[in-house]
């Protein structure tokens, strides 16, 4: 049979989780993912993700490909192996790629979204999907101060220890910060990110909406490049990946 290579769309709730990639101290979401591919087709196959998600950190869209000459249609691959996945983890779509592709490279475009519960006490119900400020939160100037961000820049102050990025040049075009009730949503889209860039960016923004940072300090970090200057690198538990974006998807990041 033809080798084919798939391509994976794939959501999970990372609380429980070491990360998206393979780790000898505990699960990992690519572990899970391999398991039950070992099920469905009786064979180990390696994936490779879009994007290594942290500990803790959440996906919607998630993306990853393997090789295979079973004869699976690939648009069947959600509902063969979210038979064999535990429940935080669901494969949401699945597609044929050309035999050169990859998951990683060839990556246009990433959507993060943030979430913060801005409210006295934390929430029982979304105490994992996001972090907890009981100090409320401006976002208009959240939102304000962030747009300084956007555009081609170096983000070396951006980036935690450990990355391991040949380039710290990365693009953003579009950060956005609203608030839904006690919810404030921060969004940012770019071609690439930074080990914990977002995290960082949004700790900072927390801390200028909290009034203990001066917004300017975002633009003086592209110029320092001096991780000093912004915030603290805001908990795991708040970010998802929204979106993995490739050439060839229909599907505009903001619908």
């Amino acid at each position: 049979m033809d080798t084919k290579r798939i391509l994976l769309t794939i959501s999970y709730d990372g609380t429980a989780y070491s990360g998206w990639q393979f780790q000898e101290n505990g699960p990992s979401i690519q572990d899970e993912v391999e398991k039950a591919l070992k099920k469905a087709l009786g064979t180990f196959i390696r994936i490779t993700g879009a994007s290594r998600t942290d500990a803790g950190v959440h996906a919607q869209g998630q993306r990853a490909h393997f090789d295979t000459d079973s004869s699976i249609p690939p648009d069947k691959y959600p509902f063969v192996l979210n038979r064999y996945l535990p429940p935080d983890i669901r494969i949401t779509k699945g597609e044929q790629v050309d035999a050169d592709f990859h998951a990683r490279f060839r990556a246009a475009g990433k959507l993060y979204t943030y979430r913060i519960h801005n409210a006295p006490h934390p929430s029982a119900i979304f105490r994992n999907i996001s972090a907890h400020v009981p100090v409320h939160l401006d976002e208009k100037i959240m939102h304000e101060a962030g747009q300084q961000i956007l555009g081609t820049h170096d983000f070396a102050a951006f980036a935690a220890a450990g990355g391991s990025a040949k380039t710290t040049v990365r693009t953003i075009d579009h950060l956005s910060v609203k608030r839904e009730g006690t919810e404030v949503i921060i969004r940012v889209h770019g071609n690439a990110f930074l080990y914990n860039m977002v995290r960082i960016i949004a700790g900072t923004l927390i801390g200028i909406g909290q009034g203990k940072l001066q917004p300017e300090c975002l633009e003086k970090a592209l110029t320092s490049l001096n991780r000093l200057d912004l915030g603290v690198t805001a908990p795991a538990c708040g970010l998802e990946l929204t979106r993995v974006e490739y050439d060839f998807d229909q599907e505009q990041w903001w619908t």
